[in-house]
């Protein structure tokens, strides 16, 4: 069985916290190295981390970010509030930065990346964000990894403990009710955090026929096995 040698970034929000933490107890993750801009708050032999402020540039860190085969990408903010330069920049600049450099050092790597439901390949449409996070799956395709997948979840169902921090508490602290009435009503909407990132996981292991991973998608890849 392929082992996995992962790179983590977002490791202090929810999804990427839930990522770490499944990859952590994954007997086929061998090694892990998490980049954030604060302490992910974790300790393991498996782990190491790298505090790094600009996460726009981790050109500096040099063979640090070498002989990996994949990176989950669990950076993200919201789109509230902001114009669509700034969305950009935070959005798919600091993405395409960050993947471009870890594409030069790791030929061999599977990049995942977190985007959301509703997101325009098309990059024409009217929302925004949709435009912006079309334009960052597509031009993340282009780069020279092994493969790229990204993962399009909808409302995702936590699994750990939420911190107080995290942008996604308060709103499931009110509105955490409401997760079992959105699946009894379409199945489609909500994905566990849990299946998430074992999609993300079976995605590295053993691929997925698809590059735009939606929720329906993601169910299967967390329950697919080797041959």
């Amino acid at each position: 069985m392929k082992k996995l040698n992962v790179i983590i970034t977002g490791a202090t929000g929810m999804v990427g916290e839930g990522v770490l933490y499944e990859c952590l107890h994954h007997p086929d993750v061998e090694k892990i190295l998490v980049i954030n801009r604060n302490p992910c708050g974790y300790t393991h032999p498996k782990l190491t981390e790298i505090i790094h402020t600009d996460l726009s540039d981790i050109s500096t860190l040099g063979g640090r970010i070498q002989g990996f085969n994949a990176c989950y990408f669990c950076l993200g903010v919201t789109s509230l509030g902001k114009k669509e330069d700034e969305y950009t920049r935070l959005t798919y600049t600091l993405t395409q930065n960050f993947a471009s450099n870890l594409a030069s050092l790791n030929p061999d790597m599977t990049f995942c990346y977190i985007s959301g439901a509703g997101t325009d390949s098309s990059e024409k449409g009217r929302t925004m964000w949709a435009r912006v996070k079309g334009k960052t799956e597509n031009d993340l395709m282009k780069l020279p990894f092994k493969q790229v997948y990204n993962f399009r979840p909808a409302g995702i169902k936590p699994f750990l403990p939420l911190k107080p921090s995290q942008t996604f508490y308060k709103t499931y602290k009110y509105l955490g009710w409401l997760f079992p009435i959105m699946k009894a009503i379409n199945s489609d909407f909500v994905i566990e955090l849990r299946d998430l990132a074992q999609g993300m996981i079976n995605a590295s292991l053993i691929g997925y026929s698809k590059n735009i991973v939606e929720v329906k998608d993601i169910k299967v890849l967390a329950k697919a096995q080797a041959d």
